[in-house]
């Protein structure tokens, strides 16, 4: 199978993927809230749900490239259907935060489990260094417009059961049950997939190294991931799942009108990367994640600040023009900083980092929803911490520059 096949594979993996992912954040944690969960109870397992992505990330990650890409993305398919499945079945608390901790369940709407630092390197491998951003954009301009369509279609699904008479609770499991079944789906396209994904040394050796699969690269490797969990931290407040149910209070919005909120937000994000990889071409990787994220993360803390539903939906929409612009600029810049041998290592870590931090935040969000005075909290905490965030990365990496954005000469060309 030649490389243009894998990427076609990859790519509507990815669709798929977050279509499933879209339609589960609109429901989830009304879904939770009524099978009988408390606030509490559901901030802890979305909490566990994330935490539960670290570990199981962890270890397929890192023993992605002895034991073969293809073999774990099959394996990670499979836990969508897992989770699924689980949430289904029960309202036992037990059994829920089992499927939280070793399933694949997004509350976000956004990419969790270990499929992306594995796509992310087996992507980097097939394309060259100056079309890597360009493929990483598109990618995920694929992943947020499959997102939206998702949030879209579950409002539409759930309202054409509720005029056929169906229960809400009802109309909430089918929903689930689509998504365990595209689990399924994404596990037998993910068998097509050819060995050139595989990760292979210079000598076409398959590298089975220890330490985290890192040589050269590792400060930098470290460095970003401790910055890119602080930046995840803070999204963790304002997950898809928690801003849904934050409208659901705030202005008793409608799951259909969140369909299509969440719809708008994803296709501007989508867009927005395209747009991007175009900056990115211009002023660099590292200004482009600061210099966009900032001013949508001071938007992010406009929204709750809105009078009415009307002003804090355009409020949302605006900043989703700019607030995905650093994902793949971030992710572009990441694979190009670390030699080509190291890349899956390093996708996988500052991905776990990212899951690592965002896991703490929903714990202390959801609470907070449950008082009047505190509602808007979240909103304020993510903004802070991410515009901290942005001023820390530009501050230790503004003079690291990718290979691409540098003047290539014999004494540079091996420092990488």
């Amino acid at each position: 199978m030649k490389p243009i096949s894998d990427i076609l594979i990859l790519f509507l993996t990815r669709i798929l993927r977050l279509f499933s992912y879209g339609l589960l954040s609109v429901i989830l944690v009304i879904y939770l809230a009524q099978i009988g969960l408390s606030k509490t109870q559901i901030g802890l397992l979305l909490s566990l749900t994330l935490l539960g992505d670290v570990v199981v990330s962890l270890w397929i990650t890192l023993n992605a490239d002895s034991f073969g890409r293809k073999r774990m993305l099959i394996i990670s398919s499979l836990l969508i259907v897992l989770a699924g499945v689980l949430f289904i079945v029960t309202n036992n608390l037990i059994l829920l935060l089992l499927a939280a901790i070793i399933g694949v369940i997004s509350p976000s709407g956004n990419e969790v489990g270990p499929f992306l630092p594995i796509e992310q390197a087996a992507l980097s491998q097939i394309t060259s260094d100056r079309s890597r951003t360009r493929i990483f954009a598109r990618y995920h301009l694929c992943g947020f417009f499959a997102t939206a369509l998702g949030s879209l279609f579950a409002g539409v699904i759930i309202r054409l059961m509720l005029n056929a008479g169906a229960s809400s609770l009802g109309s909430y499991r089918v929903i689930i049950f689509l998504y365990a079944a595209l689990g399924v789906m994404i596990g037998i396209l993910f068998t097509r997939l050819s060995s050139g994904i595989e990760a292979l040394l210079k000598n076409g050796v398959k590298d089975t190294r220890k330490h985290f699969g890192l040589h050269d690269s590792r400060s930098k490797v470290f460095k970003l991931s401790a910055l890119f969990a602080v930046d995840a931290f803070g999204g963790g407040f304002i997950l898809q799942s928690i801003i849904a149910y934050w409208f659901y209070i705030r202005f008793q919005t409608d799951p259909v009108i969140l369909g299509g909120i969440f719809f708008g937000m994803n296709i501007l994000a989508g867009f927005s990367g395209l747009l991007a990889a175009r900056i990115a071409s211009r002023i660099g990787l590292v200004n482009t994640m600061v210099f966009t994220h900032l001013p949508s993360n001071l938007l992010l803390i406009l929204v709750p600040l809105m009078p009415n539903l009307p002003l804090a939906i355009s409020v949302l929409l605006l900043r989703s023009v700019i607030a995905q612009m650093d994902v793949p600029t971030r992710q572009s810049y990441t694979m190009a900083v670390v030699r080509p041998d190291e890349r899956s290592a390093a996708a996988g870590i500052t991905n776990i980092a990212r899951s690592l931090g965002a896991s703490a935040s929903p714990v202390l969000a959801v609470p907070l929803l449950a008082s009047a005075s505190l509602l808007n909290f979240p909103f304020f905490l993510a903004g802070g911490i991410k515009i901290v965030y942005d001023l820390m990365l530009y501050r230790c990496f503004k003079t690291i520059k990718p290979r691409e954005e540098r003047i290539i000469n014999p004494l540079t060309e091996n420092k990488l």
